[in-house]
């Protein structure tokens, strides 16, 4: 969609446009006028007469054909009559104000249906409703009935929430901060997330793209443009929701299904978004990436006047993904030159509370310089003694003539606040606490690698779709809810996945003869398709090294089995081998996330998935790389890549086993979720012991991607 006339419209209409100040209609005028908008700009009234000196039209319909961008501010029911109108005319775009639709009630639902509907079959490009409107700074647009004109700037910003765009809007004038878009996404009838990253991943004027969002709408679609648009620019997003209440409240404030945080946690990290908690680190970031070049690798070098504050920030830069610099030999005998005998000369450098301009100077250089340096935080505390506006000129200067990236701490408030201007307005980011400014340099730093990620590779997976198609038709013809082991053996079949060698013994005979043939010692496993949880009623018996163990297990299984489950079809009993020895136990799985689709899940098995929740999350497809880091995110990885002599396991086993699982989840929609408990897997290979699938037969909507 070209959304080129909606935000650098030649002639904009507001429709419901008002002579009475403080009437929404009238500020959406006013702020367009106050915009400085150069094109034509037409207020709609059916009373006529002129509104801030310009004539008023009195029907939508009297518009100019081609009309570029409306502005609805009329009841509920007058906006979808003034959208036809709208269409007649052949309008490029709209926005509507008003609110009460969906996220009112079932009236409203449907109303903003149709409205959808109508913009999609006339090509228009609708921002709302139930929204504040759009700012276009590099243009002259203030489509919004915002109090205030922000300033020009590299940073665009979007909220599905109006009241936060409002609240955000008025800090960020108080802090002098510009933008170069600013949009209120309200109910997303047409526009979400995705088209803003969409068309702002392309626009000159904007270097840093930041969002609100209580849901996506298409999450597939999502991931595909912010995965794009991180390649070039910082996407730097908060997500509210992420609790029972948070979501209930997104509910009722747009309507909005809020989904899995874990699903969102993973969608942010595969497409490279940073996703912050509030809004203080959403600017600080902001900020930080307007201004700062990118830092070349993880080594940070911190100059203070203060020791405290110093090991507070190595302290953080040693929880986060940088590293202290080891600074250089020539380093320190440069440092060693002018600094006190009592300074502390290596990383981090106190300078002592003494320090004027020209020795805050003299370090910073002599620690910029320094190949192993890869970023600076410079630090400051308010002793008596310090030129805090000189010092702060001093940093300003330098960092215009570096070409790595330099933070500032200047602690405090009082004291420090001229200095703190002097910093932002020269484009050096300023935190009161080293741990704000640790996280923006990190935050930095990780963008840099996920640009410098090789694009993903989605590995083929060898697979019978027939044969498992198969599998999934029989279940649907019988009602079933459940595919277990019994019968999912043949889907892990269809798959080549790697099983335990496995038989199904319908008596006690066949399951000596199956034992002997596989080879002792074996397991049995009860085989109904009513009984997923074998444990539940004794289903399970390992470790039989003879026939006569494998006679008693099979009558205990069965027996037990038909006494707890008198509803459940015993088929027998599955013999399968012992695990492969050294072996230890992980989990793979997914559920169906509703917005973005398989949500995949590993962790170690037993009491680390149940009690500890030590689990990674990543949303299908997976690529190679995905795999490759899904398995070493959970804490207890350590326990995988062994401890006290044992060997570590067969990763890539595991992986392959993970990609499988992603390529099953997105070729068969019906299956809801499903797990792999446990696989079994030691320094030779990986088997997958267990399985049970989940189908959801009502017609799920498909996120399949071929």
């Amino acid at each position: 969609m070209d959304l080129q006339a909606f935000f650098e419209p030649r002639t904009v209409a507001v429709i419901g446009a008002s002579d009475k100040p403080g009437k929404i209609g009238h500020t959406v005028v006013a702020n367009m006028l106050g915009a400085g908008f150069a094109g034509r700009l037409i207020p709609v009234n059916p009373k006529g007469g002129t509104i801030e000196g310009l004539p008023v039209t009195t029907s939508a319909g009297d518009l100019p054909k081609g009309l570029d961008l409306a502005v609805i501010a009329v009841p509920r029911d007058a906006v979808l009559p003034a959208l036809r109108e709208l269409v007649e005319i052949r309008a490029k775009s709209a926005i509507v104000i008003t609110a009460g639709f969906k996220e009112v009630g079932k009236e409203g639902f449907l109303l903003e249906r149709d409205m959808a509907a109508l913009a999609a079959e006339s090509g228009m490009a609708l921002l709302g409703p139930n929204c504040l409107g759009m700012m276009n700074t590099g243009h002259g647009v203030n489509a919004s009935f915002a109090a205030g004109q922000p300033s020009k700037g590299p940073i665009a910003f979007f909220s599905q929430s109006g009241a936060l765009c409002v609240a955000i809007l008025d800090w960020a004038l108080g802090e002098n901060i510009g933008f170069s878009k600013f949009v209120s996404l309200g109910n997303k009838a047409a526009l979400d997330e995705s088209r803003m990253l969409e068309y702002l991943g392309r626009d000159p004027n904007t270097k840093v793209i930041l969002g609100y969002i209580e849901n996506v709408e298409h999450g597939q679609e999502f991931l595909r443009q912010a995965a794009a648009v991180t390649r070039a620019k910082p996407v730097i997003m908060i997500k509210s929701g992420t609790t029972a209440a948070g979501a209930k409240a997104a509910s009722s404030h747009t309507g909005a299904i809020a989904g899995s945080d874990a699903a969102y946690t993973a969608a942010f990290r595969q497409s490279g978004v940073i996703r912050v908690a509030d809004v203080e680190s959403l600017f600080n970031l902001a900020e930080a990436f307007s201004h700062q070049p990118l830092p070349r690798g993880p080594n940070l070098g911190i100059v203070t006047n203060s020791g405290g504050p110093g090991i507070l920030a190595a302290d953080a830069c040693e929880r986060s993904r940088l590293h202290m610099a080891s600074l250089s030999p020539a380093t320190i005998a440069k440092l060693q030159s002018f600094l006190p005998s009592f300074a502390a000369l290596y990383n981090p450098v106190d300078i002592i509370g003494d320090s004027d301009p020209a020795r805050y100077k003299q370090a910073i250089e002599a620690v910029l310089t320094d190949p192993m340096v890869h970023s600076l935080l410079v630090i400051l505390t308010p002793v008596a003694s310090v030129e805090v506006e000189a010092t702060a000129q001093v940093i300003v200067d330098l960092s215009r003539r570096s070409d790595k990236p330099i933070f500032a701490c200047f602690m405090g408030k009082k004291q420090v606040a001229p200095g703190r201007r002097i910093l932002q307005e020269g484009g050096v980011p300023c935190y009161a606490f080293p741990e704000p400014a640790i996280r923006s340099i990190e935050s930095m730093y990780v963008h840099a690698l996920n640009r410098a990620r090789p694009e993903p590779v989605y590995p083929e997976v060898v697979r019978d779709l027939e044969r498992a198609r198969a599998v999934i038709d029989r279940a649907v013809t019988r009602g079933l809810t459940e595919i277990v082991e019994f019968e999912a053996q043949e889907m892990l079949a269809a798959y080549d996945l790697p099983t335990p060698k496995t038989m199904l013994a319908r008596g006690s005979d066949e399951a000596v003869a199956a034992a002997e043939a596989i080879g002792y010692p074996v397991v049995l496993k009860i085989a109904s398709p009513q009984i997923s949880h074998k444990s539940d009623v004794g289903g399970v018996k390992v470790g039989l090294a003879d026939a006569a163990a494998v006679r008693a297990a099979f009558f205990d299984i069965t027996t037990r089995a038909q006494r707890l489950r008198r509803d459940a079809y015993i088929a027998g009993c599955l013999v399968q081998e012992m695990a492969p020895k050294g072996s230890r136990e992980v989990i793979i799985g997914f559920k169906r996330d509703e917005q973005f689709g398989p949500l995949l899940m590993f962790g170690l098995g037993g009491i680390y998935v149940e009690i500890l929740k030590d689990i990674a999350f990543r949303l299908a497809p997976l690529s190679r790389a995905d795999a490759f880091e899904i398995v070493r995110e959970i804490r207890s990885y350590m326990l995988l890549k062994g401890v006290r002599g044992e060997q570590p396991v067969n990763f890539k086993a595991i992986e392959d086993i993970i990609l499988t699982m992603s390529r099953l989840a997105l070729d068969f929609p019906e299956v809801y979720e499903a797990e792999f408990n446990p696989v079994l897997v030691n320094h030779e290979r990986a088997v997958v012991a267990d399985v049970r699938m989940t189908l959801h037969l009502n017609g799920p909507e498909t996120h399949s991607q071929e």
